[in-house]
């Protein structure tokens, strides 16, 4: 279904695969740099993935050893719900394990959106999923209440489960391909495309339906307005940027500002064409209305967050 094109061969069996185009390529390629950093003995590949062309990255990056795949997906995805402006290429994580299924058995997928801060990721990228072809973290909208019934849900008419987070994916390549889980969730997708909202979050959730295995929130630490304060006494290992808002670009005083220095310097150094803009928008400590609403949420609700991260007392622990 998919033809693969690659600056390489791969070169282990297990890789951490981001998906983007141009325009997020400084982000996902600090995102591989700062996991290489970590990793010193590394056993599994780094790879860059598009589905309009191959990614080039600069000859400053070439140490990181990137593999770079364009995956043609064809009409694969032809008929699955698109949000204004979004092209099909939105769903290229579905396809991942069918197309990378002669390369490797265990894929780490990360959004490019995320801050890598630490963590032992080949150690991630061997945990036991309990049989599940798909461990994930929890959605952020279920962090202090697991028993909501997320909207795509009721718009689907399924109960209640738990929901997760698409941005951080562990994949066991042969237990997805053999479930099926591509074709389930295109069927699903078509079939209801005008019930469906938003893309492939929702086509795995609604595919799947509980049966993947909880990852720790530290690999996946969705930074709202009610959960940094808490990232900043959990340690994250990633932060994932949901939502339109980017510390990149945005300038409104809701991003402590570590997090564009951190991209400005890495752009500055190794993209720069695309420069990060300098502080010169609102002080996140003079953003008056954004942190008294963001202190009074973290107050009210630390017991129920509490109670949720104490279900995982290491990183590594899973869930199934």
């Amino acid at each position: 279904m998919f033809e693969v094109t690659s600056s390489r061969p791969a070169k282990t069996r297990r890789a951490i695969v981001l998906c983007c185009d141009d325009a997020y390529l400084p982000y996902a390629a600090m995102a591989l740099d700062r996991i290489a950093a970590l990793s010193h003995d590394r056993d599994f590949d780094l790879c860059l993935c598009s589905s309009v062309s191959m990614l080039a990255l600069p000859k400053s990056l070439a140490h990181l050893d990137i593999r770079s795949c364009h995956v043609d997906i064809g009409n694969a995805f032809d008929g699955l719900r698109l949000d204004p402006g979004r092209t099909a290429d939105i769903y290229l994580r579905l396809g991942l394990p069918a197309a990378f299924s002669k390369d490797y058995d265990r894929i780490l997928y990360l959004d490019s959106d995320i801050f890598v801060q630490r963590g032992d990721f080949g150690a991630l990228l061997s945990v036991d999923l309990g049989g599940h072809a798909i461990g994930a973290i929890r959605d952020n909208t279920q962090w202090r209440t697991p028993g909501r019934r997320p909207e795509q849900f009721r718009r689907l008419g399924l109960p209640a489960a738990p929901y997760f987070n698409a941005g951080v994916l562990l994949m066991d390549v042969a237990a997805c391909n053999a479930g099926r889980i591509l074709d389930r969730c295109v069927k699903l997708g078509r079939e209801n495309a005008a019930l469906m909202i938003r893309h492939d979050q929702n086509l795995y959730n609604a595919v799947l339906r509980g049966d993947w295995a909880e990852l720790s929130p530290l690999w996946n630490w969705q930074y709202t307005w009610s959960s940094r304060l808490f990232e900043t006494m959990a340690d994250a290992n990633v932060v994932h940027f949901i939502g339109n808002r980017k510390p990149w670009g945005h300038v409104g005083g809701e991003f402590p500002l570590r997090f564009r220095r951190a991209y400005r310097a890495f752009n500055a150094l190794h993209f720069p064409q695309n420069p990060v803009p300098a502080d010169d928008g609102i002080h996140p400590i003079a953003n008056e209305g954004f942190l008294r609403k963001m202190l009074l949420k973290h107050l009210f609700s630390h017991r129920r967050m509490a109670r949720y991260l104490s279900r995982f007392p290491t990183d590594l622990t899973v869930v199934t």
